[in-house]
């Protein structure tokens, strides 16, 4: 148990009507929820739960990304906003469909819209009821790495009304002869969401090219660096649970920073 009384719940084979697979999901709480009954919270919902809090049902075992245990400690630093981290399970092979908005000709997929369907008709609306969130745009955000980040960015742009926060971690912007691109250049306006966007060096040079490609699409769509987009390539980091893990602190601190009284 973390010294700080942060708690994680688990809401095991959760349901939806747009996608046939059921999956866990894990809503981490944030120290002082307790001590606290009046206090609502911001809520970021993360893809691929399974990396997020636990190392033994992490992809890689032993290598998850220690959310709780980085959010606790921000937390109690002052450094974060206290919030609410929604984990919803990946599905395993299905994951690559439900994770992608456009079909591919080779790959498949194509599900991102039924799976989005999925997080704001059914869980969220789940989440609003059973815990202390403050369920407007403002205070939602949308989170994950690789195809991840991928799913993140098109429901953030597809759903700007829902999320205002989004982090792409080594987004997988590859997909479908670089799809995700499209979307971002015809965004008109551009949605009002606060962005953090990286990649790590050590990545392959097709992935670091795509995130500048990403990034030079974004600030063409009006995202100005250091003001409502945060872009960073990080020396050395590979496309693996560790390399994100280092990279939660920042990431959260940027998208949720602590709230002046």
């Amino acid at each position: 148990m973390h010294p700080q009384n942060a708690t994680l719940h688990r809401h095991e084979q959760f349901h939806s009507a747009f996608l046939p697979g059921d999956r866990d999901v894990l809503v981490w709480l944030p120290p002082g929820y307790d001590a606290e009954p009046g206090r609502h919270f911001p809520v970021l919902y993360m893809h691929d739960g399974q990396n997020l809090f636990d190392p033994e049902t992490a992809f890689q075992r032993g290598e998850h990304w220690r959310v709780g245990e980085t959010a606790a400690d921000l937390i109690t630093a002052g450094l974060l906003e206290p919030l609410i981290i929604v984990g919803i399970d990946n599905t395993g092979e299905e994951r690559i469909h439900e994770y992608t908005p456009t079909k591919d000709a080779r790959l498949g997929g194509g599900l991102a819209d039924d799976y989005g369907r999925l997080i704001i008709e059914d869980l969220k609306p789940l989440i609003d009821r059973t815990y202390r969130t403050l369920p407007d745009r403002q205070h939602t955000g949308l989170g994950g790495s690789s195809l991840g980040g991928l799913v993140t960015l098109h429901l953030g742009f597809s759903h700007p009304g829902v999320f205002s926060r989004l982090a792409v971690l080594s987004p997988s912007v590859w997909w479908d002869r670089r799809a995700i691109l499209t979307t971002v250049r015809q965004a008109r306006p551009k949605p009002a969401v606060r962005l953090w966007v990286d990649m790590g060096t050590a990545e392959g040079r097709r992935g670091l090219d795509d995130a500048r490609l990403l990034k030079a699409a974004l600030v063409g769509a009006g995202y100005v660096d250091g003001v409502d987009l945060h872009y960073a390539e990080f020396e050395g980091a590979t496309h693996s649970e560790a390399a994100w893990a280092a990279r939660v602190g920042p990431m959260l601190t940027w998208l949720f920073p602590p709230v002046s009284t």
